[in-house]
């Protein structure tokens, strides 16, 4: 049975808990959106948390929080960095909750999830929704980023099927990811990233995930996000990147994105996504222990 329930969390007094026994998520109501938390119950946070910026409310500054949150793509200054430091509208439902953000005043965007917990499984629904309350059209692509807790691998699945004298694959890269950083294996199915405390230079790669899935493994558990690839759809970054991934000493995000679309004023964009939480995984370091431990739960 799943439960929903008010919480003080990190020194926000207004967080909403929904739990069913087996796994509970906490979702913020003082700022945000964010799900600042995601674990089986009693065990760790599965999410990165910023301690020092707990309990934080108002400003005109941007901060990360930790945890789960709604971007817009493609990143720009000022537009992704809208400081999200207000309260929410929260609405108790069914096995879950409805959060809804206040309009972006540099944007016009409006921002509103749809949460709910399965009653007696791991299974989580997140319904992302992205409304253009402007004057004019907007062009961008709904970017759902889950900040995860440092010192797990991440197995991002590769494209397979044969395309003979085509290709098959396209890779993004940012300016400051490098090819040889020892914290990435590129094996033939599978990409593996490891998340480094100790080391601080960022590293990042998009890429056209058209398994829609990635996971990442830490704690001793498996969290698995899921989200619904577009085939031959227009992508940000380069046309064709439907999951990012970055990672830097204190987090790795495993980010996915909808096609780009042009939204109309009044318009509406929703993007999915599913999480699940498996217990008693092993760290991969090797393709092999993907494909036996990993894959065969996805």
């Amino acid at each position: 049975m799943t439960n929903v329930k008010k919480i003080t969390y990190g020194g926000w007094e207004n967080c909403y808990e929904i739990s069913n026994g087996t796994v509970d998520l906490v979702i913020t109501g003082d700022v945000g959106l964010r799900v600042i938390r995601y674990g089986f119950t009693d065990g760790p946070n599965e999410m990165c948390n910023i301690k020092e910026q707990l309990g934080n409310t108002g400003g005109d500054e941007w901060f990360i929080y930790g945890g789960h949150r709604l971007w817009h793509s493609p990143e720009g200054k000022p537009r992704s960095y809208f400081p999200d430091n207000f309260p929410l509208e929260v609405k108790i439902i069914e096995n879950g909750v409805k959060v809804s953000q206040p309009i972006e005043t540099t944007t016009g965007i409006k921002k509103d999830y749809i949460i709910t917990l399965a009653p007696a499984s791991s299974s989580v629904d997140l319904k992302h929704y992205l409304t253009n309350k402007g004057m004019w059209d907007v062009e961008l692509a709904a970017w759902a980023l889950t900040v995860m807790a440092p010192g797990g691998v991440e197995i991002v699945p590769q494209y397979q099927k044969d395309t003979d004298l085509l290709p098959n694959r396209m890779l993004s890269l940012w300016p400051y990811t490098k090819l040889n950083d020892p914290r990435v294996t590129w094996g033939e199915k599978y990409i593996l990233l490891k998340q480094d405390p100790n080391a601080r230079e960022a590293f990042k790669f998009g890429i056209s995930n058209t398994d829609g899935w990635a996971a990442y493994a830490n704690h001793g558990n498996l969290f698995v996000k899921k989200f619904t690839p577009i085939d031959g759809a227009l992508y940000p970054d380069y046309s064709g990147s439907s999951y990012e991934t970055y990672t830097i000493d204190f987090m790795l995000e495993m980010e996915t994105l909808s096609p780009l679309v042009i939204l109309e004023p009044g318009k509406t964009l929703e993007h999915i996504e599913t999480w699940q939480l498996f217990a008693d995984i092993p760290l991969p370091s090797t393709e092999k222990d993907v494909e036996e431990n990993i894959f065969p739960l996805i």
